[in-house]
């Protein structure tokens, strides 16, 4: 009976070391599951492609009125003071205030700025069907002709532009999917 017990009490402790053994898998599994998820979540949160001009952020102040001068440090401007509102979204024939533009790209929004005193109906079409090509409502999108700038095209996020004299619509787009969508609330 003693010889049966030993066996017994060996085969429980091999029973008892297999159970260890499987618990510290599954544990090191998980760890390695948990570790590769917290990775991606990261990566996700942490958007930033670093894609463009980049330029100080200036804040994110509401202003009671539009300001007489300018006070932005880039052309279009890219962050700092503006209006307590936005524009609508969308296709404008009109420049859009540059108050109004900054509240837009805080709001997670991109803007499309294109320069063409004597008109320029093919680019801005282009434009447009690169916008509705990302976003068929144009949400978080606004595309508009704005002359104070010197290139012809530039499209701004939130400290962030480029520029350009023809149109690129791979990289207006990657710009676009890269920036639109980000809230940038303090």
């Amino acid at each position: 009976m003693s010889s049966r017990r030993r066996r017994s009490g060996v085969a429980n402790k091999r029973r008892q070391q297999a159970r260890r053994n499987q618990m510290m898998i599954y544990g090191t599994v998980g760890l390695v599951i948990i570790g590769l998820i917290a990775v991606v979540v990261y990566m996700v949160l942490d958007r930033d492609p670093d894609l463009g001009q980049k330029f100080d952020d200036q804040g994110n102040v509401h202003l009671s009125a539009e300001p007489s001068e300018y006070l932005w440090n880039s052309r279009p401007p890219t962050s700092g003071p503006h209006a307590p509102n936005i524009t609508n979204w969308g296709v404008h024939t009109e420049s859009v205030p540059e108050w109004l533009q900054v509240h837009n790209l805080e709001d997670a929004g991109v803007i499309i700025h294109y320069n063409c005193p004597e008109g320029c109906p093919d680019i801005v079409e282009e434009l447009e069907g690169i916008a509705r090509d990302i976003d068929e409502d144009m949400d978080r999108i606004v595309l508009h002709p704005y002359e104070n700038m010197e290139s012809t095209i530039a499209v701004t996020a939130w400290t962030r532009m480029i520029t350009m004299d023809e149109v690129d619509s791979g990289q207006i787009t990657e710009f676009i999917e890269a920036y639109r969508g980000i809230d940038h609330h303090k």
